[in-house]
């Protein structure tokens, strides 16, 4: 289950974020856990064990193992692993970023195939249809974007600038998502 905290990040500052790292649900402390209370249990086992169990020669015999498994444990170095994981990453970002809606991209398509002539009329539509795909894509920044969603709360906001008029924003349906407020 994904727990989402974005909201909570964008309005931390730089004293409160120490409360999100604090947080239970969704946070890296309930996932690896149980997987450091093991670590620290074996760690402690096995430091008793050395301290106190252990006669000279072994514990001679078991530095030398300690150096053995070391020796083996450069070979595969931590900053190739790194280099994967980086990659991984990147690639992540440059898949959302290629996702993203761009309207360009489709006036430059759909227009030109659907939408004929040069006249006012075919004018009109081009200047209509760009107007409703940046719409569009005002709405989905909205859903997805905190600072999109603040700069426009409500229905209004969005004609106030200028990118929608009154007649087209009465004839949505009511937003049924907790992230857009409707205007009374």
């Amino acid at each position: 289950m994904t727990v989402t905290y974005s909201s909570k990040v964008a309005n931390a500052t730089f004293f409160s974020f120490h409360r999100l790292l604090l947080r239970w649900r969704g946070s890296i402390y309930k996932l690896l856990y149980r997987e450091f209370a093991l670590f620290v249990l074996l760690y402690t086992v096995l430091s008793l064990v050395y301290r106190f169990a252990l006669t000279d020669d072994q514990k001679r015999l078991f530095e030398k193992l300690s150096m053995y498994c070391d020796r083996y444990a450069e070979q595969i170095p931590v900053t190739f692993v790194l280099g994967f994981y980086v990659t991984l990453v990147v690639n992540r970002w440059w898949n959302q970023f290629v996702n993203l809606p761009w309207p360009d991209r489709l006036m430059l398509t759909a227009p030109a195939s659907c939408v004929q002539g040069k006249d006012e009329y075919g004018r009109l539509l081009r200047r209509t249809l760009v107007r409703y795909v940046n719409l569009t894509s005002l709405l989905i920044f909205r859903s997805v974007s905190t600072a999109v969603c603040k700069r426009f709360p409500t229905m209004d906001h969005v004609v106030e600038a200028g990118e929608s008029r009154r007649d087209c924003v009465s004839s949505f349906p009511p937003l049924a998502n907790k992230n857009f407020k409707q205007a009374d």
